[in-house]
Formats: structure tokens, sequence, C-alpha cells
């Protein structure tokens, strides 16, 4: 049976080494003793504290594996993802680095790895889908639409954080970088707001994220856009903290002692932001692509509205971003993807096969999107 080494135990960490388990041998690994019982006693996996900060314990951990799939957060993630690739394991990411992957394409072109980076739900499914249109069809426009959120909005936020705080708020100060007229444009995140209506869930408002990533390299589509969704107003009180300050890195002083805002800030949010077990929640992705196909105008507009498996026990996020990843994971251990270097989720949807294969995965577990053709 093959070995699996999942590098991250939390709430996506735990959901893709439980996935995986009905077929391979795997162990889940993290410093946080606390995260690994939750996931061992809810799946029959291999348990192993280590510290993945440290290299030398990160790289003794995996020698022996298939594969290696990272799922840390993002401030770990380049290092983490570098260090694995010099062991020469296949390696499927979803910890969303501000780092250009493709500086470690040589690297893994070297070593021989496939490393699939970004493999979550978007930067991920919305990926693979795009790379498929962009194959059998002249793309002129791209925009894509994400989001998590609570069923209960509670004042003042009205949102919970289905994956790591920190990374939210990275978010929140990382500028925006889309593409216009085929030129990339900066924008600040937060920006452009628009109320987008889902059916069943009512209006959600859009804003500017820093979400095209690989895609700002790899395609040659002249018009893209992401943005990230959230209730109404949400972004205004966010707004409120940025501009006063309160997400800043640089240390002030108060009473002698150094501090940086942004800890506090998120020693305050984080409490507020923390989803309760079994809570109610739900994710939201819709993407919308255009162009000609065979020389006629063409549009393609993908919804996927996902909610808390209450059976399974297992959140939105955790399944839409989780067996994203797991699918393409089975790829690699299939020997079905085989292409070398960095590969960002679109060059998984230019292979047909694989694209055909990530959707009936994740039609299997229930994740269907929604297709209007026009």
């Amino acid at each position: 049976m093959k070995q699996v080494v999942v590098l991250g135990s939390g709430m996506m960490g735990s959901a893709i080494a439980g996935d995986l388990s009905k077929e391979y041998s795997i162990k889940i690994v993290d410093i946080n003793e606390t995260n690994l019982k939750k996931a061992t006693d809810k799946y029959k996996l291999i348990s192993q504290k280590v510290d993945l900060s440290n290299k030398k314990e990160l790289q003794d951990v995996i020698k022996d594996s298939d594969l290696v799939i990272c799922a840390v957060p993002g401030f770990m993630g380049y290092d983490t993802l570098k260090s694995v690739i010099e062991t020469g394991k296949d390696v499927v990411d979803i910890s969303f680095f501000n780092q250009n992957p493709f500086n470690l394409d040589k690297l893994a072109i070297e070593k021989k790895v496939t490393a699939i980076v970004d493999c979550g739900i978007a930067p991920g499914l919305s990926n693979i889908v795009l790379g498929y249109y962009n194959k059998k069809m002249e793309i002129a426009n791209y925009k894509c639409m994400v989001g998590g959120l609570p069923v209960e909005r509670q004042w003042p936020f009205e949102y919970k954080a289905p994956f790591s705080p920190i990374d939210i708020i990275e978010e929140y100060m990382r500028p925006s970088r889309i593409i216009e007229h085929g030129k990339i444009i900066i924008k600040p995140a937060l920006s452009e707001p628009e109320l987008i209506e889902f059916k069943g869930i009512g209006k959600l408002e859009a804003f500017n994220t820093d979400g095209l990533r690989s895609l700002l390299m790899t395609t040659k589509i002249p018009n893209m856009i992401e943005k990230t969704l959230r209730y109404p107003k949400h972004i205004e009180y966010i707004k409120v903290l940025k501009e006063c300050g309160f997400f800043e890195t640089n240390e002030i002083d108060i009473r002698g002692n150094k501090i940086r805002p942004i800890d506090v800030m998120t020693k305050l949010l984080f409490p507020l932001w923390k989803l309760e077990v079994g809570e109610d929640e739900f994710t939201v992705l819709r993407f919308i692509i255009s162009g000609k196909e065979n020389n006629k105008p063409k549009s393609y507009t993908y919804t996927l509205i996902d909610r808390y498996d209450h059976k399974n026990d297992i959140t939105s996020m955790a399944r839409t971003t989780g067996f994203t990843c797991s699918s393409a994971s089975r790829l690699l251990l299939n020997n079905k993807f085989k292409r070398k270097g960095i590969c960002p989720p679109e060059f998984i949807g230019e292979d047909v096969n694989c694209y055909n294969n990530v959707l009936d995965d994740l039609g299997k577990r229930g994740l269907n999107f929604n297709v209007k053709q026009e």
C-alpha cells in the first residue's frame, strides 16, 4: 500500500488525510498534539509529533513516503515545500504562501518531482476548470468569486474563519493583482465591492483580493479578476481596522514594551472568528468564463454551494479545499499526472482525462457544479 505523509493536522489536513485513508496508508504529522489526537480519534491514521519548522525532522519523516501533502499555514508554506522537493518526493500543496512557487521549478525538475501547488478550491478547483476551457476555446474574460461563511450572522463581523485566521488577514492586506486588457493592474485589497445574489443564500459582497496567483503567469487571458465573498458590510469593519493600523507588522512602543499591532489584533479577533464545533457554515464558489468557442461567442457560469457535512463532521471549506487536494493526490498516486516541476492546478485541467477524473471524484463526494451556458 502506498504511503502518504500529510504535513499539518488542522481542519484541512485532517480532512485530506481522512479522505485518503480509505485507500492508502496515511501518516499525519504536526507539532500540535491536540490536533493530532482529534485527527486520529476520527480517522484511521498514524500520527507523529514533528516540528515542521525543523528541516531535518521534516525530511526524516517523509523519507519513506510515496507522496507528501503540505497543509501548513501560509507563512511556513514556501520553506516547507522547498524542503520536500529537496528530498525528491512528489507533493501536493494547499498552503497558499506569498512567494512565487515557480522559483522552485528548476529545483523540482532537477529532482524529478511533480509539485502541484495552490490545490484548494480557489485557487485550485477553479483553476482546473479554467485550464480545461483554456485548451478548448479562446477565453476573453475570467471572473472568480469565492468565500466561506457561517450560517448564523453574528455582529460585528458576521464571519468565522474556516481555515488559518492569520492567512485571512494576509488576504485583507496584500494588494490585488488583476488583468485588464492584457496588463497586470494593482488594486487595493477590499476594493471595488459589489453585491452578488446567490440562490438559497441571498446577497453577498464581493471585493478584490489577490487570488489569481499562478494564472498571472500561465495564461494569456486578457481580462481576469478574483474576488472574495463576505456578508454585506463586513469589509467596512475590516477597512476601519486596517486604516487605523491594527494590522501593521512594525513594532510600536507601549510602556516600554515592543508590540506588533497585528499580534494584538489577532489575539482579539481569533476567538471571535473561531467556528464552534458543529457550527453550520457554507462555501460558495462562482466563476464565469467567456470568449469564443468554435468562432462563436460562448459563456460558462459555474456555481458550487456546499454546506457543513454533519454526518461526517466536516466543514464545507474542508470538503471543497481538502477533497480537491485529495483528488489531485490520487492522480499522482495512480500515475495519471506525470508532468514534472511546479504544476499549478490549471496544468491538471489541460489534460482532459485528469480533468474528468477530478470532477468525477468530487462528484462522488457530493461536490457538483451547477453550470449555465450562454
